[in-house]
């Protein structure tokens, strides 16, 4: 299983972003994966989910109303877009597969203010 994470760079406060995530090596389950992030000097945080069988996306309470999980599964891809970003975004997002206990190598998030 390996997971590819891009879209990462750097914006403005109140820009946005997409990161996609690339997963190969399994039968695509979009809800198996999972969005984290490294802010400096923090361990790493969970982000997002999508939910299971059609449950409600989860988030963590400092990105909820600005972030949202989704997936194409054609793809095999799952996404994160990003809305008014803040400087306390910056850091490096991952991609998680909960099942199989697989990281993506990450991709850096950088908002200046």
């Amino acid at each position: 299983v390996e997971l590819v994470e891009s879209g990462g760079g750097s914006v403005q406060a109140g820009g946005s972003l997409r990161l996609s995530c690339l997963s190969s090596g399994t039968f695509f389950r979009e809800y198996e994966v999972r969005w984290f992030r490294q802010t400096p000097g923090k361990e790493r945080e969970f982000v997002a989910r999508i939910g299971y069988n059609g449950a409600s996306n989860s988030y963590a309470d400092s990105v909820k109303d600005r972030f949202t999980a989704s997936s194409d599964s054609a793809k095999s891809t799952v996404y994160l877009q990003m809305n008014d970003l803040k400087p306390e975004d910056t850091g490096i997002y991952y991609c998680y597969n909960q099942v199989y206990q697989v990281w993506g190598q990450g991709t850096q998030v950088t908002v200046s203010s």
